[in-house]
């Protein structure tokens, strides 16, 4: 499976099982952030978003996709959370009811950036002429 859930060729989808766990995963990491102050010098005052958790097969592993709310420098967000991954861990480990709790991989979330490039693009006039076929009809006359 490639980054953010499309498949490549010969992949499997993520399982029930591990679209929940991951799901309780996030919610339990959202909610220890709201609660606690973490003592990284680069999370000081950053608002951190956990956008996606996706859960490896066995459920030991875990990939925690994470961006900054707001202005700040994505992969320093990311690498300060993977300093705090041991800590974050064990919070989870007491919120959650799970055999094992996952080892945390914290990554940058870029799908906001994509997005944002998308619009630009269907924003500008030659794709919109493209996409409006009154504007290339106008185009002709």
């Amino acid at each position: 499976m490639t980054r953010h859930g499309s498949p490549q060729a010969g992949a499997k989808m993520p399982s029930q099982r591990q679209l929940r766990a991951g799901e309780l995963i996030r919610h339990a990491l959202v909610e220890t952030l709201q609660r606690e102050e973490l003592r990284d010098a680069d999370l000081a005052g950053v608002d951190v978003t956990v956008t996606e958790v996706r859960v490896s097969p066995d459920l030991k592993a875990a990939r925690v996709y994470v961006a900054p709310l707001g202005q700040g420098d994505k992969a320093v967000v990311a690498k300060a959370m993977n300093r705090c991954a041991s800590f974050l861990r064990g919070r989870l480990g007491r919120q959650i009811e799970m055999k094992f709790t996952p080892e945390l991989r914290f990554i940058a979330d870029d799908r906001f950036d994509q997005a944002s490039r998308i619009d630009d693009l269907l924003a500008s006039p030659s794709v919109k002429r493209d996409l409006d076929p009154g504007l290339a009809d106008e185009d002709d006359a």
